[in-house]
């Protein structure tokens, strides 16, 4: 644990304040009942009991005398403004309140003496509430007496706020806070001690966010704007401040020698009041009585501060921030302070360390394309890497430095590329700027160790984890390839380094590991010629220029059916006999960045600059990693002859032709007819393909004719599908009418209707209809025995409806002028319940009647009643009959519109004389 410094809030300011009570006249040691009332009071003391400090004193302890008070202050200097002791002597050693508990027996024989004399010197309280009171009664007293002399006092900011976080009104404590750091942030005092004040600030905000911190885990809630961490990040802002200013102001030559006497050392060993130089202790005024002393204080403070790790400061703090954001889900905040923290364990010398938290952040920086930030963690984890001569990481940061993520200037690309060809070539890199001295010193013994070992010099990286100086893509030239023609496909390569540079061999693996000896570019070089552009050399890439690699195999008969894909492409730089680094691209290539970029490129609308034949833009390139292998095309013939189009329940002929083209012959080849998979099933099960018209199809396969012997043919398969148009025969119209031959929408139960068909032939050809049929459902029945030529026609339920009641009506074909014209109507129930009727009769011009004219009947359940009427013919013609009105108490909505269907609204009235000259003529 950290020693406490004078930056450290003493012990009293940092607790909660806690009523002191002291209990006298108790034996805890070796009275048990006495005990037993201490650990009442002490023992499992719960959060919501009263705040009080609980102590056993001996009887005859002597606490501190009070001071005689000062009536006036008028003439009065103060020495300070807060004792150092003040806090402690009023929490622990003066007590609010001091409990007296004398024992007696039941039986003491001088009860009642015994009782007067503890009256007089103790008060009886029984509960710790009422300890609670009187303690509260004195502390009053006391902030009365404390207010009266405020002008000498300073407000306790820490005590405030840990009150308003307590009451939970934590925005009270926000802004007091702020206002307290307001009035003091530009009051820096002393300009050769100004890393004090930083110090001081840093441990202000790191004291507020652990009272905030503490609120929250006793039940008050935080937000994302708004939490501990924000202050933690402002604790450690104040603490690399005071660490800048500690480096300025602190940069003594190592012949200056610490002060003796120590100028901050005192007799007490303490100050007598808070914030006064130890060297001058009770004055207040800026007249310095003593300047050399002064000089010697200042001078020690400078001494002490440069001896301080302000590192472990910094990154004690960034870690508290990082937890609080982590915690309020804050991912770029938490990011931000992890850089912070690496840079801090680097310059702590913790290298390790620093990689650790630098290599997590990097990954969401390259990510979401923070190229600038990602350049600067890449330089600080290569001097990392360096310091520590960490082979693979230095060369993995050196690859990632020189690629077009990376926003260094050319010249420092430039030397990062010299330094790693250094490596590949087995020696010591330059060191890396701005690291110390003594550090690049012992890293360089440890890069001679390196070089001088015989370790494993063969480095594998994984380039989809980042983005190196050289791209790769992969593609094949064509989704799929037949077994008998060559499998082709380019590797694009492209690089981004500042100098044009030299690989040793490229190799391609693929799923299928026997075609990987295939597909191999190798060449052999000089470790000097590593940065050499040579216009022989088929593995050199120059800076900005795509390289194309164009490889072909041939696939084997058994991966017919199955996909090729490329599994990874391997680029050596260096020498395998040497120090060598492999880039490993899996699949068909493509880095970190490779699907952002492609997306942008997808979305861009800049039009592309012309370039030679030879040459592609790289952003147009995509990458194929996988192929289908598939059979080779046969040289068969296969004709099909026809007359379409097909009839529905007709057999329909195809004739098929299959023809050789091949040199030799093969034998059980074998012909499959069929409808082809994947349509309707009704059709397919509905469907029956023959051979010959006598060979049928399996009942599970109906539209199927397999293994239909050919002869002797070449080895081949060959499909052939061709869509035939199939069309019914005929179509059958059918419409319903009434026995009027008026349209019917909907036919009624018991109610006669007549059924019109109309057939219109769709074929092509002639047609005879042999025979035909008229089906009724069972529902149905016929009114007569009248032949029908409609061939298979239904009638469904759903055409019937249900009606409440029936009415018929018994009329003559025709009548005559001036002579009775009898009619009778009947009017049946159809429901099973009885019917309230209401019957009206509308007269007619040409008619006189005799009967009811408006009438109410009842009718039982399938019974009907009669009503006969006596109509008058007056004119002679087609005239409109007397028309019936039906009214339905209970079912109103059944309107007369129908009963215009079931009886007739006209007749024919002929005159005498007409009729006579008819008879006459008869006669």
């Amino acid at each position: 644990m950290t020693p406490p410094t004078h930056w450290d809030f003493p012990v009293e300011l940092c607790c909660r304040p806690m009523a002191f009570v002291t209990l006298t006249g108790l034996d805890v040691v070796y009275n048990a009942v006495h005990r037993a009332v201490w650990d009442a009071f002490c023992a499992n003391r719960r959060a919501d009991r009263v705040p009080i400090s609980f102590k056993v004193l001996p009887g005859d302890h002597e606490y501190p005398k009070c001071r005689t008070k000062r009536t006036s202050y008028e003439w009065y200097i103060p020495k300070g403004i807060l004792k150092t002791g003040w806090m402690n002597k009023h929490l622990n050693l003066v007590p609010a309140l001091v409990v007296v508990f004398y024992e007696l027996d039941w039986d003491e024989p001088q009860w009642k003496e015994k009782q007067l004399e503890c009256a007089t010197r103790v008060e009886i309280v029984r509960l710790e509430n009422a300890f609670y009171e009187h303690a509260q009664t004195y502390y009053y007293t006391e902030i009365r007496r404390v207010k009266s002399h405020k002008e000498f006092l300073n407000k306790t900011t820490h005590q405030i706020c840990r009150l308003c976080f307590q009451h939970n009104t934590p925005l009270d404590a926000i802004a007091q806070f702020r206002k307290h750091i307001d009035l003091c942030k530009k009051k820096i005092g002393s300009a050769e001690l100004a890393f004090e004040h930083a110090a001081w600030m840093s441990k202000q905000f790191q004291a507020f966010g652990d009272l905030f911190d503490e609120a929250i885990k006793l039940g008050l809630t935080a937000i994302q704007t708004q939490n501990p961490g924000f202050y933690y990040q402002q604790a450690a802002y104040y603490a690399q401040e005071r660490k800048q200013l500690a480096s300025m102001l602190c940069n003594h030559d190592s012949s200056v020698m610490y002060p003796n006497p120590d100028p901050l050392e005192t007799q007490t060993g303490v100050l007598d009041f808070y914030g006064q130089r130890p060297w001058r202790q009770g004055i207040l005024s800026f007249d310095l009585s003593d300047p050399e002393k002064e000089k010697m204080g200042i001078l020690s403070l400078q001494l002490k501060e440069k001896n301080v790790l302000h590192s472990e400061l910094i990154i004690t703090l960034l870690s508290n921030a990082v937890a609080q954001f982590k915690k309020y889900k804050c991912p770029r905040m938490k990011s931000h302070l992890m850089v912070q923290m690496g840079e801090e364990y680097y310059y702590a010398k913790d290298y390790a360390k620093a990689l650790k938290l630098l290599d997590y952040v990097m990954c969401e920086y390259r990510s979401e394309g923070w190229w600038t930030l990602l350049t600067s963690i890449l330089t600080t984890a290569l001097k990392c890497s360096y310091l520590m001569a960490q082979l693979k990481d230095y060369i993995t940061y050196s690859l990632e430095l020189l690629g077009r993520a990376s926003t260094l200037k050319e010249d420092q690309k430039s030397r990062i590329e010299k330094n790693l060809i250094k490596v590949l070539m087995n020696e010591s890199p330059d060191p890396e700027p701005d690291c110390d001295a003594a550090a690049v010193k012992a890293s360089q013994k440890l890069w001679a160790d390196r070089v001088s070992l015989a370790g494993s010099n063969i480095f594998t990286i994984e380039v989809q984890d980042f983005i190196p100086f050289v791209q790769c893509k992969a593609k094949f030239l064509a989704p799929s390839f037949h077994v008998d023609v060559p499998v082709q496909f380019d590797v694009y390569l492209r690089a981004d380094c500042p100098h044009p540079i030299r690989f040793s061999k490229l190799c391609i693996s693929f799923n299928n590991q026997d075609y990987n000896q295939y597909c191999v570019v190798e060449e052999a070089y000089q470790k000097s010629d590593v940065l050499e552009q040579s216009s022989q050399g088929t593995m050199c890439l120059v800076p900005g220029k795509t390289r194309k690699f164009s490889f072909k195999f041939v696939a084997k008969t058994e991966d017919v059916g199955k996909k090729i894909e490329i599994t990874s492409v391997d680029l050596i730089l260096g020498s395998e006999s040497g120090r060598c680094v492999i880039l490993n691209w899996r699949g068909g290539g493509g880095d970190a960045a490779s699907s952002q970029e492609a997306l942008q490129a997808a979305r861009s609308f800049k039009r592309r600059p012309k370039l030679p034949d030879n040459e592609v833009h790289w952003d147009s390139l995509t990458i194929q990693a996988s192929t289908m292998i598939i059979s080779r095309v046969p040289n068969i013939s296969v004709q099909l002859r026809h007359e379409p189009p097909a009839l529905t329940n007709e057999m329909y002929c195809l004739i098929v032709t299959v023809q050789s083209h091949e040199e030799t012959v093969a034998k059980d080849v074998k012909l499959t007819a069929g409808l082809k998979p994947g349509q309707d099933a009704n059709l397919t099960q509905k469907t029956q393909v023959t051979l010959h018209g006598t060979d049928a199809c399996d009942d599970s396969f109906p539209a199927l004719l397999p293994d239909i012997p050919v002869g002797d043919l070449q080895p081949g398969e060959k499909d052939e599908t061709v869509t035939i148009d199939t069309v019914f025969p005929f179509d059958v119209a059918v419409k319903f009418v009434s026995t009027k031959l008026e349209h019917l929408d909907k036919v009624f139960a018991d109610i006669p209707f007549l059924l019109m068909t109309d057939i219109l032939s769709a074929s092509p050809w002639p047609l005879t209809i042999v025979t035909s049929q008229l089906q009724l459902s069972a529902s149905m029945t016929p009114v007569d025995q009248l032949e029908s030529y409609v061939e298979n026609v239904e009638l469904e339920m759903h055409f019937v409806f249900e009606i409440p009641y029936f009415l018929s009506k018994d009329l003559p074909s025709f009548g005559r002028v001036r002579e009775s014209l009898p009619v009778r109507y009947h009017l049946r129930n159809k429901t099973n319940l009885v019917q309230d009727v209401e019957v009206s009769v509308e007269p007619s011009d040409a008619f006189m009647f005799s009967g009811l004219k408006q009438i109410r009947l009842r009718i039982l359940p399938g019974t009907q009643q009669e009503m006969l009427y006596n109509f008058y013919p007056l004119m002679a013609g087609y005239q409109q009959l007397p028309s019936l009105h039906v009214n339905l108490i209970r079912f109103p909505n059944f309107t007369n519109q129908l009963l215009r269907r079931f009886i007739p609204t006209h007749i024919f009235v002929k005159r005498i004389e007409e009729d006579k000259k008819m008879t006459d003529k008869l006669c």
